[in-house]
């Protein structure tokens, strides 16, 4: 068989997309509430994407009303809140800490950032150091500490 150089690359190509393919297709949809003038939250979304999980962006200019709506405490509140399947995401969770969340299933309504830690997904600053930060379950009588980061690297707590 006879193989030109155009369906050697076509091939070559679509061996290369396959496994980031077949990982979003298992991964579930991750919405992503913004504000329309928000980067970071975009930069945040691509993270998530970069992850494996299928994200779609609502822009939503009152972006109070949506955590409220949810449920949310308010000492947790970011700029951007995240749905995925029955869990809330909210503010610059990394990909890692959604990772554990879905395949341990606490029984908490979600897991969130409070603020904006530099260094955090999305947060990248030049030239400064990514802080420690914690990432909380809610959803139970008080937060509770769920992971704890440095930049996007885990803390074992």
């Amino acid at each position: 068989m006879n193989m030109d150089r155009r369906r050697v690359l076509l091939l070559a190509g679509a061996t290369l997309l396959a496994p980031a393919a077949a990982r979003a297709a298992g991964q579930p949809l991750v919405t992503v509430y913004k504000d329309p003038s928000c980067a970071c939250c975009g930069a945040w979304a691509d993270h998530i994407a970069k992850a494996g999980f299928p994200t779609t962006i609502v822009e939503e200019p009152r972006m109070n009303a949506i955590k409220v709506r949810f449920g949310i405490p308010s000492a947790l509140w970011s700029c951007h809140t995240a749905e995925v399947e029955n869990f809330l995401l909210e503010g610059h969770v990394p990909a890692t800490a959604l990772i554990r969340l879905l395949a341990a299933r606490p029984s908490v309504r979600g897991i969130a950032v409070a603020g904006m830690p530099v260094g955090s997904p999305g947060m990248d600053v030049a030239g400064m150091e990514p802080e420690t930060y914690d990432v909380m379950a809610f959803g139970s009588k008080t937060p509770s500490l769920f992971m704890r980061f440095r930049g996007a690297s885990p803390i074992p707590n």
